[in-house]
């Protein structure tokens, strides 16, 4: 199985056979990097000038990306050059990382997850699979986003306006949602299943349906949430 770790690179971890890791990229104490994985992937600019088919072409170029401790970059995960994965960050298969993205300690990024762009991510959050989170999104800490939840960054594509959306500390967004671009999620709202967000959210909301509308508060839905779990 082919792979390549670069002379330029500083790995205290497992990068195991068959991943590829480029320019000064660092992985810290740890970590592990499955095969068929790659970290530092260049930007498309330095891509564009590379002139050989080789892949020592895109180790020149690359300025690496960086892996904290105790990371678990599974097979299939692509790590743009740029890229910041703080301590204990997991990812699932086939999750892309664009350049300048940060991901804060102890989040976990489901399979088929892109951060495509510049993201910011928060501690200890939990993004399910199959997110797509566009250029400018910021997230904060101990965020929940269930599977296949879209942000937008653009309200009249294709345009250069681009608006990044907000998603606050302790939100918790139901599968399937979507989040229009400029929208703030105020902390510990709750965005339901499907719902489409066009406006801001107030902390401690819940918000449900197409648009999305308040019906209730969290403090309610806790309320709920713990009845239905004593039922189970």
């Amino acid at each position: 199985m082919y792979g390549y770790v670069s002379p330029k690179a500083v790995v205290r971890g497992i990068v195991m056979e068959g991943a590829v890791v480029l320019g000064p990229s660092r992985i810290g104490e740890g970590s592990i990097v499955d095969s068929m994985a790659t970290i530092g992937y260049p930007a498309r600019s330095k891509l564009l000038s590379v002139s050989k088919p080789e892949i020592e072409s895109l180790d020149d170029v690359s300025s690496g990306s960086e892996l904290g401790r105790r990371c678990v970059v599974r097979r299939g995960c692509v790590i743009y050059e740029g890229a910041l994965l703080n301590n204990e960050v997991e990812l699932g298969h086939n999750v892309l990382i664009r350049s300048g993205s940060k991901v804060g300690r102890g989040t976990r990024l489901g399979t088929g997850t892109q951060l495509d762009g510049e993201v910011t991510i928060g501690e200890e959050c939990s993004i399910q699979s199959m997110c797509y989170l566009p250029h400018l999104t910021r997230v904060g800490s101990q965020v929940f986003m269930g599977p296949n939840v879209v942000v937008m960054n653009d309200r009249y594509p294709p345009s250069e306006r681009l608006e990044g959306a907000e998603i606050s500390d302790g939100a918790v967004i139901g599968a399937g949602a979507l989040i229009v671009a400029g929208v703030r999620i105020g902390k510990r709202s709750v965005i339901g299943a499907g719902a489409v967000v066009t406006k801001d959210v107030p902390d401690d909301s819940v918000v449900l349906g197409f648009p999305a509308k308040a019906v209730y508060t969290r403090d309610a839905y806790d309320v709920k949430r713990r009845s239905a779990l004593s039922r189970a």
